[in-house]
């Protein structure tokens, strides 16, 4: 393991190998406490459903924040695990149910589970998996003890809330056909539906099992919105430009599902009143209205205007905030393993390609 100041930072081989760890651990986790089989025929399909989402290969990141940063405050990750694995099948769950609002196709490079099944069975299956979260977090009074597994629950709660806040904002500006958004309204979006569990709280609760202080917990807060940000505006980009092999969702479809994107609020604030009608008129539509042709002439402009190079930009700017902030904030924790790997793996979040 590498020691304060005697080896360099964990290269991006290193990051990948401890994500892959980390998934390892807890895909076993959840697999070992989902239920597989059933003597029922129908409740057994239930079962093989559940399964879907948690087999395809995800990232794994809000796992690894919440193991390593208990470890940067000197705890045992090993005790993080239970609680890394209910982080993995709430972003399961929320993912089934976020697939079927947005009218999505893919996901991790396989069909949406809506799409195999219909609405209401994959509806279903997202609420067993929000189920057995919950069922999960109790099995923490026997790992962690009463007064922490109910810490870390109430976490979950005050996350649940943000979450569901956020993606009303989303579908809102769907439902009223709005498009006057502005920066301040993505960012506050951004927040509820994506940092608060993507990184504020796996990062909050790692803290508490690791032993921090309730000051030290709260700066996760803050920082964990820049980080978080960066994370979805990446992830909009990315929606844009990436590999769809990598990336394992189609690409430009947030421009298929009229997302309002930080990319697209940079384009309507650069281009003329006419293109930017034109693309109204476009993103609009629902998706089996509009045509390849649509969207690649949405996709122009955003090259056009560098409106993609912007919001990259952004990204960059705020994870330096949030890895200047992790710096001087717990500067006195030892510079120990976890803390460069945390270091490294927010950088990922930026750097990735999937």
């Amino acid at each position: 393991m590498p020691k304060s100041g005697s080896e360099p930072a964990p290269t991006k081989e290193h990051i990948t190998a401890y994500l892959k760890e980390v998934k390892t651990k807890v895909d076993a986790c959840i697999f070992d406490f989902l239920p597989t089989s059933h003597e029922d025929q129908d409740v057994n399909e239930l079962y093989q459903m559940m399964l879907d989402y948690p087999r395809r290969a995800g990232k794994g990141l809000r796992p690894a924040l919440c193991l390593l940063i208990c470890e940067v405050f000197g705890g045992d990750a090993e005790r993080a695990v239970n609680t890394a694995a209910a982080l993995e099948l709430l972003q399961n769950w929320l993912l089934i149910h976020d697939d079927i609002e947005d009218g999505s196709e893919l996901r991790r490079g396989d069909p949406c589970l809506h799409q195999k099944h219909g609405i209401p069975m994959a509806i279903n299956v997202g609420d067993a998996l929000h189920c057995k979260m919950w069922e999960m977090l109790h099995r923490n009074n026997d790992i962690l003890g009463h007064q922490l597994a109910f810490q870390i629950l109430s976490e979950f709660i005050q996350l649940s809330n943000q979450v569901v806040e956020g993606q009303h904002i989303e579908l809102s500006w769907v439902r009223n056909n709005r498009w006057n958004i502005n920066e301040k309204d993505y960012w506050t979006m951004c927040i509820q539906k994506t940092a608060w569990y993507t990184c504020i709280t796996p990062c909050r609760v790692g803290a508490i099992i690791g032993g921090a202080s309730t000051e030290e917990v709260d700066v996760f807060i803050e920082l964990g919105k820049s980080l978080g940000v960066a994370f979805q505006i990446q992830d909009d980009v990315l929606n844009l430009i990436g590999d769809v092999g990598n990336y394992g969702k189609e690409i430009a479809g947030d421009i298929s599902e009229g997302k309002r994107t930080l990319v697209l609020i940079h384009l309507f604030n650069v281009c003329t009143p006419k293109e930017a009608q034109s693309v109204i008129d476009i993103m609009a539509r629902p998706r089996t209205e509009k045509t390849e042709a649509e969207i690649q002439s949405v996709l122009q402009l955003m090259h056009k205007y560098n409106s993609i190079q912007y919001a990259q930009k952004c990204s960059i700017e705020l994870l330096q905030e949030a890895s200047e902030q992790f710096t001087h904030k717990f500067a006195h924790l030892p510079n120990n393993r976890a803390k460069q790997l945390f270091l490294s793996l927010i950088h990922f979040f930026v750097e990735r390609e999937y």
